[in-house]
């Protein structure tokens, strides 16, 4: 009887090379947008969520809470990409919360990003699945959605 507890050779086997193409694929996703427009995955995460789930704009915590990062993580980033331009911090009038908001700069370079990572996640993961395959991911995405 196999013990729940513990993983055998093929379990760990499987483990690693899920792990595996997702951190290749993603990290060649990642390196071609960082190498054509210079912003990393955090940058991209930031500018892309401000534009999609806010219209530019969102308090600083639903920011955080879409990207599933601390407070303070999510602060010393914004940090960093005030200095450069990409986005605004403002404190809000009503409340003790902060408002983030893009830039023009930081519009422009998230529109120059946005068909380098469309091209590259069709280049390095959907061109590369059957229709079986997306079968698979899409009923495995469902059920690992419910705890």
């Amino acid at each position: 009887m196999e013990n729940i507890n513990e993983l055998n050779e093929d379990d760990m086997r499987i483990w690693n090379m899920w792990k595996g193409s997702y951190k290749r694929i993603f990290g060649r996703v990642v390196k071609e947008m960082s190498e054509y427009t210079g912003l990393s995955e955090g940058d991209f995460g930031v500018l892309d969520r401000l534009v999609q789930f806010g219209n530019g704009k969102l308090r600083q915590q639903e920011l955080a809470d879409s990207m599933d990062w601390d407070k303070s993580r999510l602060s010393h980033h914004l940090t960093r990409m005030e200095k450069r331009g990409l986005v605004l911090r403002k404190p809000l009038d009503t409340d003790r919360g902060v408002q983030i908001t893009i830039t023009a700069s930081g519009k422009s370079i998230l529109d120059q990003a946005l068909p380098i990572v469309s091209k590259a996640i069709r280049k390095h993961f959907l061109d590369l699945l059957t229709d079986e395959d997306i079968e698979s991911i899409t009923k495995l995405a469902v059920r690992s959605k419910t705890p």
